[in-house]
């Protein structure tokens, strides 16, 4: 089953990957740059994509993957939900996210 632990799993595997508050949630870095959130309680999580990442991703199942519903979904912030993604999307979107705001010398060291 997908959660929070498979999301922070996940996360501190990526290069010089942080966990650091942010206001009532957890956040993911790299280099101070948030790529992933999620509240300790939530059943879902955000990421960060370009407006064309976000298209492709939600195109898939939008009750699973979707905008946040205000002006930060118009700039790409994408909520996923853990009950209805399975492992390979998590990794995927979330090493996305990562790869979007990350150094490309981190992004170029994530093996496939």
């Amino acid at each position: 089953m997908i959660n929070f632990s498979t999301l922070h799993h996940y996360a501190m595997s990526l290069p010089e990957a942080s966990e650091e508050p942010h206001f009532e949630k957890k956040s993911y870095r790299v280099k101070k740059k948030i790529f992933a959130t999620v509240g300790t309680e939530a059943d879902f999580f955000v990421v960060k994509l370009t407006p064309i990442q976000q298209s492709v991703f939600c195109s898939w199942d939008e009750s699973a993957c979707h905008p946040i519903p205000n002006k930060w979904g118009l700039q790409g912030w994408t909520q996923v939900y853990f009950g209805k993604v399975d492992e390979d999307f998590l990794k995927d979107i979330v090493k996305t996210s990562y790869s979007n705001v990350a150094p490309k010398k981190l992004v170029d060291l994530i093996s496939d």
